[in-house]
Parts: structure tokens; C-alpha cells; sequence
């Protein structure tokens, strides 16, 4: 495995850690800097418009060599998650929350393309895969580890070290990843004339509403699978490893298989594989054993659709492939925000915790007749 592929992971590794520890750390941080939980909820929404707000940057930064911009990223990372470390009130740690996210989109864009340059002939998916593969590993292993510190210590140690990593993180891009053929500048306007046609806006549409489905569901898997399948709550912690493993095998069988079958037809097959296992959790969801093997399917699927995705936007939108390649992840967070509103209003009409995962059923099987309507028209005429 290339070494410059290992250090862009480093830091999706790191960004992983910061999107989703706040959600497991909430309480925590909301007793210290005394709000209420739905209030503490708001950091989590700060860093999504962070996300939102980022990538749009990169149109700005389009002239700059990809590895100066990628050095440039990772220090905002730095700075928002330190300042978060030491936020001495809530409007503070907003801000801080704000700062942390504007680098992500952005940073999975530039990262994409700079994987793909580096990667070997036909090998192109596979590599986004491995830059990608950080953010499944900070699944698996850094969300429980900075759970932990924030039980045994502080939260505040959590971002600090992921403020620390950042420093790792610049070290490792500047010396292993070399300097690859910048993007031929389309300027300002020609960076978002990829918009005007279809291809992009059902890749887009197809990563919100997929993950939208998911997450219908999986913002809600922790009472599910205590009120409903019967796992105590000691067992929750293994359980989210179990998730965390499907995320990292997922994203390397799809960037693989991407790579021998396109992009679009393994997105498209993913997403109709997570409409029923969603469904399947609706009607099986007290039975423990076959709940926890649906859940790693889910997550499995969750993440093997991500790096077939991001390769699909790079291939189709020629001239902005910076913004094109941020704007997956704005659409990943839109997605993540809708499903989890969307999967709390039948619990707010008195219903189970198994009617999420109905809900989200069928926000996925749009995302699946999205990627087939694009590998139909767009990316089989492409190879042909």
C-alpha cells in the first residue's frame, strides 16, 4: 500500500473522530458547559454547516497546488478542534464546532482526486477507498477511545488529541504525499457549470436520500437495540464495534469492486441491498441475534457505497471536479440531518423504535432508482 495514500487516511481519520464523537460525548459536554442536551445538539449541527460552508471555498483556492491546499486543510482541522479543546462557554465551542467542519467536505474533495492521480492504472476506486478508509477506522476504534477518555477524563482531552493527530497528520502529507498535476483552472464560473447537467445531480441526490435512509434508523440504533431486540445496555459498546467493522469492510470491498464493475452499477446494487435489510430490521428487530447481523449489513453497505460515489462525481464534473467531490460530502451531512429528523417523527407520534428503519426503507430505494437512471443514461454510454 502507498505510503501517500496511508497519510491522506490519516486524515480522514481525524475527521472522522470529530463528527462522531460529539454524538456518543453529548452529554458530557452539555453538563459542562451547562445546556441542556437538545441544546448540546446544536454542536452537531454547527459542524454539518461547517461542511456545507466549506466547500464551496475550494472554488477559491482552485490555482493553489492540490498537496499546499490539502497542508492548508488539515491546519484549519487543527485550529477548530483545539480551540475546541479549550472552549470556556457554549457560543465559543459553536464556533469551534464551525471551524472543525469547514475543512471536511473540501478536504475528502481535494483528497479524492489527489488518490485517484496517485493510484495505479484501473486501481482508481480502490485508492479513494483507502483515503476513505480513515474515516471507518475513527468508527471502529477512535469514537469509543474518545468515549472513554470523556468518562474516565475529560471531553475536552478528545479534541485536544484529535488537535495533536493534526500535527501527525501534516508531517505525514507533507513528506509522503508528493505533488501531483494540478486541475486545468476552469475559473470561478467554470467550476460550477458541471451543475447544469443531470449526471451530478443524481449522484448527489442518490448520496442524500441513500444516507438519509440509513440514518433514519441508525441516529435511533441505540434504543432499538435495548428497548426492542433486548441487548443490555453494557453490550451497546461491542455492538458499535461490530457497526465500526462493517464500515471498514464495506469501504474497501467497494472501492474494489468499483474498479471491476463501475462505480454507478455497485452503488446501485448497495443501495437496493440497504432497502431491504432496513426492512428486514422493521420486521425481525426483536429477534437479537438476526438485528445485529442486519445492522453490520447496513453499515457494511453505508460505507461501501462512499467511495463509488465520490468517483462517480470526480468522472462527471469535468471542470469542477474540487467542488463536485466536496459537494458529496455537503450532500452525506444534508442526508445524515434529514434522516434523523425524519426517523424521530414516529417516535414523536407514540410509535416503536423498529419504524425508523421503515421509514428510511424507502428514502434508500430512491437513492437505488437514482444510481440506476445514471448508469443507464450517463456512465454505461461513458465506458461504451
Amino acid at each position: 500500500m502507498k505510503k501517500s495514500l496511508i497519510a491522506l487516511a490519516f486524515g480522514t481519520l481525524g475527521l472522522g473522530i470529530a463528527e462522531f464523537v460529539m454524538m456518543a460525548i453529548l452529554p458530557y459536554v452539555a453538563k459542562d458547559l451547562h445546556v441542556s442536551i437538545p441544546t448540546a445538539g446544536h454542536l452537531i449541527s454547527a459542524y454539518a454547516l461547517g461542511v456545507c460552508a466549506g466547500a464551496p471555498m475550494l472554488t477559491l483556492a482552485r490555482k493553489l497546488p492540490l498537496k499546499n491546499i490539502l497542508l492548508g486543510l488539515v491546519a484549519l482541522m487543527m485550529i477548530g478542534n483545539t480551540c475546541a479543546a479549550f472552549s470556556p462557554n457554549f457560543w465559543t465551542m459553536i464556533g469551534a464546532r464551525f471551524i472543525s467542519g469547514l475543512p471536511h467536505g473540501a478536504y475528502f474533495g481535494v483528497a479524492s482526486i489527489v488518490a485517484e492521480k496517485l493510484a495505479d492504472k484501473g486501481k482508481g476506486s480502490e485508492a479513494v477507498s483507502i483515503m476513505i478508509a480513515g474515516m471507518t477506522v475513527a468508527n471502529l476504534f477512535g469514537v469509543p477511545l474518545g468515549t472513554s477518555l470523556s468518562t474516565m477524563l475529560s471531553w475536552r482531552l478528545t479534541f485536544l488529541l484529535v488537535g495533536i493527530w493534526c500535527i501527525i497528520v501534516l508531517y505525514y502529507i507533507w513528506k509522503w504525499v508528493p505533488q501531483v498535476e494540478g486541475l486545468p483552472d476552469t475559473g470561478f464560473k467554470g467550476q460550477f457549470r458541471f451543475m447544469k447537467t443531470t449526471a451530478p445531480w443524481l449522484i448527489l441526490g442518490a448520496t442524500m436520500f441513500g444516507n438519509g435512509g440509513v440514518f433514519c434508523w441508525y441516529s435511533y440504533i441505540n434504543p432499538l437495540l435495548t428497548k426492542v431486540s433486548g441487548f443490555s445496555a453494557e453490550s451497546i459498546t461491542l455492538l458499535m464495534v461490530l457497526a465500526g467493522f462493517g464500515m471498514v469492510v464495506g469501504n474497501l470491498i467497494g472501492g474494489r469492486l468499483s474498479d471491476r464493475y463501475t462505480p454507478g452499477r455497485v452503488a446501485a446494487t448497495t443501495q437496493i441491498i440497504i432497502c431491504f435489510a432496513l426492512l428486514s430490521i422493521f420486521f425481525a428487530a426483536r429477534i437479537d441475534w438476526l438485528t445485529a447481523l442486519l445492522m453490520c449489513l447496513c453499515t457494511t453497505g453505508l460505507f461501501a457505497v462512499s467511495s463509488p460515489l465520490q468517483i462517480s462525481i470526480i468522472h462527471f464534473a469535468k471542470g469542477g471536479e474540487l467542488l463536485g467531490a466536496a459537494c458529496i460530502q455537503v450532500a452525506f451531512n444534508l442526508g445524515n440531518a434529514i434522516g434523523a429528523f425524519i426517523g424521530g417523527l414516529p417516535l414523536e407520534a407514540g410509535l416503536g423504535y423498529r419504524y425508523p428503519a421503515l421509514i428510511g426503507a424507502p428514502l434508500t430505494f430512491v437513492g437505488f432508482v437514482l444510481m440506476i437512471i445514471f448508469f443507464k443514461k450517463y456512465e454505461r454510454k461513458a465506458i461504451e
